[in-house]
C-alpha cells in the first residue's frame, strides 16, 4: 500500500510526478461506459448492481493508467438512503421528493438504517478493493452535508441554490436538523465504505461556494470537520479529500481547520496562488479546466506543463478542477496523462 502514488502524496510527500485521476473518470465520454449503462438498463441500476458498477469504475485505468479509481455511485444515493425518493430524467439529471419544513425532517429514516439500501455499494466496494491493479488507490465518496441539502430541498440541481438558501434563512432549526441529520448519514455511509475496502475518501462540496461568511464555517467547513473527525477516529490513518468548490479564498486554512489531508482546487483557482496560499500547508489536488479535455491541442499541452510546474514543490494530486464532461474526447485524456508523466 506504501508504494501507491496517491497515498504517498496525500501522506504529505513531494513526487517528481504528481499521481493523476479525473473526478467523472467513468463515465459518458467514453463508449464502453455507454455500452455496459445500456446494459443496466437505467442509472440507478448501474449505480446498484456491484457487478456493472465495478466494470465501469475499472475501465477508464484500463484504458489510461491512472493512478487511483474512484468508487462508481451517485451523491444523491444517501438522500435515497434516507427516505427520499429518487429518479433521473434523461437529459434533465436527478429529481428528488423535497423537503420544506420540519416534517418532512421528521419523516427520514433514521441513520442506523440506510445501509439496507447502500448495501449494494459496499459489495461494489469489495470487488473493485480485490480486482484492481497493486500499485492503484481506491477512493471511496460522499457528497458534503450542504449540497446534498440543496438537491433534498430543491428536488433538483440549481443554478444558485436559492431554495436551500431560503429554507436556511426562513427555518434554521429545521434546515441545521436536516443538515444534522445528512451529516450522521454520510459518516456511516463513509465508514462502511472503508470496512469494504476504500483507501481514500472524498467529499464533495461541490456548492460550497455559494455559502457567504459565517454560513460557509457552519454549513461547509464545520460539517466536513466533524466528519473527518470522527472517520480518523474510528479508522487512523484513513486518508480525506475535501473539495468545497469554489472556496475562493476560503480554501486557505480548510484543510487544518477540517483535519482534511488534501484539498481539492476548482479550475478558478489560480496554481501559483494555490502554491503559495494553500499547498505551503499540505497536499493539493487539480486543477485543469474540463474544458480542455474538450478541445485539446497545445492549449491542453501547455495547461497540463502549468499546473504540473506550478505544484511541483509540494504534495500534488493531479486532477480536473471539476468532472469530465460527456463531450470530452478520449484521446485528449491520453494526452493529458502522457504530457503530465513526460521526462522533463
Amino acid at each position: 500500500m506504501a508504494q501507491k502514488l496517491l497515498l504517498r502524496a496525500l501522506a504529505g510527500e513531494t513526487l517528481p510526478t504528481p499521481p493523476a485521476w479525473m473526478m467523472r473518470q467513468a463515465g459518458r465520454y467514453l463508449p464502453e461506459y455507454k455500452a455496459t449503462r445500456a446494459q443496466a438498463g437505467d442509472f440507478l441500476s448501474l449505480c446498484y448492481t456491484p457487478e456493472l458498477a465495478a466494470e465501469v469504475t475499472l475501465q477508464p485505468l484500463r484504458r489510461f493508467g491512472f493512478d487511483a479509481a474512484i468508487l462508481f455511485a451517485d451523491i444523491l444515493l444517501v438522500p435515497q438512503a434516507l427516505g427520499a425518493d429518487l429518479w433521473f430524467v434523461t437529459g434533465e439529471g436527478p429529481r428528488l421528493s423535497t423537503i420544506t419544513d420540519t416534517a418532512g425532517v421528521a419523516a427520514l429514516k433514521p441513520v442506523e438504517d440506510i445501509h439496507e439500501t447502500l448495501s449494494p455499494i459496499y459489495e461494489t466496494v469489495r470487488i473493485l478493493s480485490r480486482e484492481l491493479p497493486a500499485d492503484v488507490a481506491l477512493i471511496g465518496f460522499a457528497g458534503a452535508p450542504w449540497t446534498v441539502a440543496t438537491y433534498m430541498i430543491a428536488g433538483r440541481g440549481t443554478p444558485d441554490q436559492g431554495p436551500a438558501h431560503a429554507f436556511k434563512d426562513e427555518n434554521r432549526p429545521a434546515f441545521e436538523a436536516l443538515l444534522d441529520r445528512i451529516t450522521d448519514a454520510t459518516i456511516e455511509y463513509l465508514s462502511a465504505q472503508i470496512e469494504a475496502g476504500a483507501e481514500v475518501v472524498k467529499l464533495f462540496d461541490s456548492w460550497a461556494g455559494s455559502l457567504k461568511g459565517e454560513d460557509f464555517d457552519r454549513y461547509s467547513l464545520a460539517p466536513a470537520a466533524r466528519i473527518i473527525s470522527e472517520l480518523k477516529a474510528r479508522h487512523p490513518g484513513i486518508p480525506v479529500i475535501a473539495f468545497p468548490r469554489e472556496a475562493k479564498e476560503r480554501y486557505v486554512g480548510f484543510a487544518a481547520a477540517t483535519g482534511a489531508d488534501c484539498v481539492g482546487l476548482d479550475q478558478s483557482v489560480d496554481p501559483a496562488w494555490a502554491a503559495a496560499e494553500v499547498q505551503s500547508a499540505g497536499c493539493v489536488q487539480g486543477n485543469l479546466a474540463p474544458g480542455h479535455m474538450v478541445t485539446g491541442g497545445q492549449a491542453l499541452i501547455d495547461e497540463v506543463r502549468r499546473i504540473r510546474d506550478a505544484f511541483s514543490g509540494g504534495p500534488h494530486v493531479f486532477n480536473l478542477g471539476h468532472g469530465i464532461t460527456p463531450d470530452a474526447d478520449p484521446d485528449n485524456v491520453a494526452l493529458m496523462l502522457e504530457t503530465l508523466r513526460e521526462t522533463r
